[in-house]
Formats: structure tokens, sequence, C-alpha cells
């Protein structure tokens, strides 16, 4: 079988940041963008704790959902089975450089965020007791802090 594009990725030299991982295409329209919002190095740094991962799965879906001019472009947030980052999925066409002030706005909110994690009980999740928002509010703030505040175009284009 034929390696599909997110495996092609050189992994060994993938920087933290924000990336297109692909473009679905219908009648020779872009129909929608996935990002890889890779928020560790892979194979160089520990992966997010499940719990942690787990938690900004919530509140990020939650704030993205909701927010004002996105809302209705968000098609999916969730995370990578390699817990390195999430994948974001938003109708229509887009380029890394279009999302970074969402994406701001998303890990400022999460690394600030108080109270009950939306969707976080036994009736609303799977798997509701893997959860650690203090975890999650410092993954979200380095990533932030060390990341997305000051990105460069290193961060937001795949490297060769």
């Amino acid at each position: 079988m034929k390696k599909i594009p997110s495996f092609t990725v050189n992994h060994l030299t993938l920087k933290r940041g924000i990336y297109v991982s692909r473009k679905d295409v219908d009648k020779g329209n872009v129909i929608a963008t996935t990002f890889d919002i890779r928020m560790k190095e892979p194979n160089r740094e520990p992966a997010l704790h499940q719990d942690a991962i787990h938690t900004i799965e919530h509140l990020a879906a939650t704030f993205l959902r909701n927010h004002p001019q996105w809302k209705e472009k968000v098609i999916y947030w969730g995370p990578m089975g390699c817990l390195t980052g999430n994948y974001l999925i938003l109708k229509g066409d887009y380029e890394s450089k279009d999302i970074v002030g969402l994406m701001q706005e998303t890990f400022e909110w999460i690394a600030n965020y108080e109270g009950k994690i939306p969707g976080a009980t036994p009736r609303d999740c799977g798997n509701y007791l893997m959860m650690n928002l203090p975890m999650a509010r410092y993954e979200a703030r380095k990533y932030l802090e060390e990341v997305l505040k000051d990105i460069k175009e290193s961060n937001l284009v795949y490297p060769e």
C-alpha cells in the first residue's frame, strides 16, 4: 500500500507549530483543510500526558465550536494518536498563517481556564475521569509562550 501523506513528514526534524496536513478537494474546490497543531517535537521530547491532551481536547473543542467567527467552519478538533498534538479540520481553504490568531486565542483560553471541564461527566464522556486541568493549562501555556506568541515561518511549513 502507498503511504498516506502524514507518514511522509520527516518527524525527525518536525518542530512544534501549526501545519497544513492536508486539503480535501471536491470538483476542483478545496472543501476542508486539516491542520497539524503540533505541541511536542516528535521522538525528541515526551509526548503529552493522556489526561492533559484529553482535557485540552474538551476545552479546545468547546472554545472553537463557540467562537463567534470560526464556529461555523469547525468540523473537528481531536488528539493525534501519538499524543504530540491535535488535528483541527476547518471547512474551506486555509494556510497555517490564517489560523495563528485563532490558535493563540484558543491556547490562551485553555491556559487561563478555571472551572468545570465541559463534558467531563459520565453521561457526556466515555472516560470522564481521564482529565487533568492543571496539566492541560501548563501544556497550553507552554505551547502559547514558546511557539505561538512569536511563531516563525519554520513552525508553519512542514520540513523537507
